[in-house]
């Protein structure tokens, strides 16, 4: 054996992997497609397969249920991608507390949450419905809440050692503030119900933000 002929075997597991990795993806888009067109108790691992192009196999031996497959549908669209980089070193995260004032600050907090949410809000809003009724999916629900409010009080506390909170307000109720108007939730009614547009709901938010948690509109 030459050693072209070596190049070309040592190639074939990298081949197999990145092909590996097309299909996953191409599962979770096909899994995306239709959890926000149907919901996630109208969608199955049948319909998902079908979707991908798939063997129902595959699907199962990739995921093992569709739990984890919304699982990690949410995981990776909030993040932007697949790395394991956690949410406090995130760059939008480190660029809003690196800012120098505190209305830089929050119009980068709102810009980030803006990113994320035209990614996945749908996806949230899916997760929030199956939450209601699906005990296998409540603790996800959960699990993002709690992430979404350890942000917001590593922000505050940031946005506090830039200029003190108004003096009526408490840490914990400008967290509560914060957690609620950079929420999916409000995004959701505004912006999907309501017809805003994701810039007017992002204005709407920052300028919220700065008369609350500043004290200037």
């Amino acid at each position: 054996m030459n050693g072209t002929d070596g190049a070309k075997v040592k190639a074939k597991p990298g081949i197999r992997q990145q092909r590996a990795q097309e299909t996953r993806r191409r599962m979770l888009e096909a899994a995306l497609r239709l959890f926000t067109a149907h919901g996630y108790d109208g969608t199955t691992i049948d319909s998902i397969a079908r979707e991908a192009k798939v063997a129902v196999q595959t699907i199962y031996f990739s995921f093992g249920n569709k739990q984890t497959i919304l699982k990690e549908l949410v995981d990776v669209r909030v993040a932007g991608d697949d790395e394991p980089v956690p949410t406090l070193e995130r760059r939008w995260v480190l660029d809003a507390v690196a800012a120098e004032d505190s209305e830089t600050q929050l119009c980068r907090q709102v810009a980030g949450a803006r990113e994320i949410y035209e990614r996945v809000g749908e996806l949230l809003e899916v997760l929030r419905n199956a939450a209601a009724s699906n005990e296998d999916v409540a603790p996800l629900w959960e699990r993002n809440k709690r992430q979404r409010m350890e942000v917001q009080k590593h922000l505050v506390k940031a946005l506090a050692e830039k200029s003190p909170l108004p003096r009526s307000l408490t840490f914990d109720r400008a967290v509560d503030i914060s957690y609620s108007l950079l929420g999916p939730e409000i995004y959701h009614l505004l912006v999907t119900e309501r017809g805003w547009t994701p810039q007017q709901w992002a204005a709407w938010v920052h300028s919220s933000l700065c008369h609350h948690l500043v004290g200037q509109e």
